[in-house]
């Protein structure tokens, strides 16, 4: 059996910043991730983040992550890569699997869940067939394998993901057909936006994917145009030539792991469906286990790293390595730096949905001690 002081699980960037937070603090910092390699999603994100110079404006996504590990590596942080966490006993007693074969157990005296989120999907004729895939799939072939997915591209869905992503494609030779949103608002940022209307890309609101034409793989795809019920109107049925059909339809939190750690939950649409309930310190309902990122509902990776370092700054503090006056010093200046991410009607709207966990997680907390 090993033992830590802090176990971080995820090793995108909200758990690399909850890790090297509690390093700096002096704990001993086991960091765990699925994947090959640390880094999340910032090594699928070329573009360059926006904003204030606290939050990286003007750094590509992927030279944040490659910063982030930089500083996880001088801090002596112990990294378990190809590791999958399967569960959580009551005493913090990690069950993990090493590289499809190994059963190993980790004793965490804290641990801070940063497992991020996972694409939803949607469900049509022809779904299945090669050539459908999440736009996350798309993002890895170009980004991460250099292998564009496919040379003509159908993108479901507006947002954030769905407009870089359909930029990206550009930048890798593929022809973005369309972008169809079934809403009659384009989702993403201006900013993001913009650049994919410039680049002549059409966009279809109030329409939806019908089907995905071909017998072994996508040849072709249908949309249709919604009413103000978002039902089908039929006539309205457009045909695209395209070999490849992604979707972007939103994130759900990856919350399994809270789940079986025995944290309280609340479903709040707008965050993603259900998330841990948790306090301005990260700290969910069971004490010692932190969470961070879009385990906590969908933001971007500016947001998810200032979580990471709030979680790792009050893991580390909870354990002694901070002082009182120390940490609230610290945790002052991160959030600071998320009210200044959570401005403007996208992160206004969030700001308040947060405030529903932690107003929750605080009643939850009171009825406990009244119990007692």
């Amino acid at each position: 059996m090993y033992k830590t002081s802090i176990a971080v699980i995820g090793g995108g960037p909200a758990g690399l910043s909850a890790a090297i937070e509690a390093a700096k603090a002096g704990a001993q910092v086991v960091l765990i991730d699925e994947n090959s390699r640390p880094g999340g999603q910032l090594f699928k994100q070329i573009h360059k983040f926006f904003g204030s110079k606290e939050h990286k404006a003007g750094v590509r996504g992927i030279d944040i992550g490659k910063q982030l590990l930089k500083e996880a590596q001088e801090l002596g942080i112990e990294v378990w890569l190809n590791t999958e966490v399967c569960g959580i006993e009551q005493n913090k007693l990690l069950w993990a699997v090493k590289n499809k074969t190994e059963s190993v157990q980790l004793l965490s005296e804290r641990i801070v869940l940063a497992t991020g989120a996972m694409e939803n999907s949607i469900h049509f004729p022809g779904w299945t067939l090669p050539g459908v895939m999440g736009a996350g799939a798309a993002q890895t072939f170009i980004n991460i394998h250099r292998v564009a997915p496919g040379k003509k591209v159908l993108m479901i869905g507006s947002g954030n993901v769905g407009v870089i992503v359909s930029y990206q494609l550009l930048q890798a030779g593929c022809e973005v057909t369309a972008i169809v949103e079934a809403s009659p608002r384009l989702g993403g940022y201006g900013v993001h936006t913009a650049k994919v209307c410039r680049a002549g890309v059409p966009f279809y609101t109030s329409h939806t994917i019908l089907r995905a034409l071909g017998e072994n793989k996508v040849e072709g795809a249908v949309i249709g145009r919604l009413n103000d019920k978002w039902e089908f109107i039929p006539g309205t049925e457009k045909v695209f030539e395209v070999d490849t059909i992604c979707i972007a339809t939103g994130l759900t939190p990856l919350a399994e792991l809270a789940w079986i750690a025995g944290c309280k939950f609340k479903y709040i649409p707008e965050l993603g469906g259900f998330v841990p309930l948790h306090d301005e310190n990260m700290e969910t309902t069971i004490q010692g286990i932190y969470v961070a990122g879009d385990i906590t509902g969908i933001e971007e990776a500016s947001s998810a790293m200032e979580e990471g370092r709030l979680a790792g700054i009050n893991a580390a503090a909870s354990l002694g390595f901070y002082s009182s006056k120390q940490k609230e010093k610290l945790c002052n200046e991160v959030r600071e730096r998320l009210d200044a991410l959570r401005q403007g009607p996208f992160g206004k709207m969030r700001r308040i949905k947060k405030q529903e966990l932690i107003t929750s997680r605080r009643e939850i907390r009171c009825h406990q001690q009244q119990i007692v």
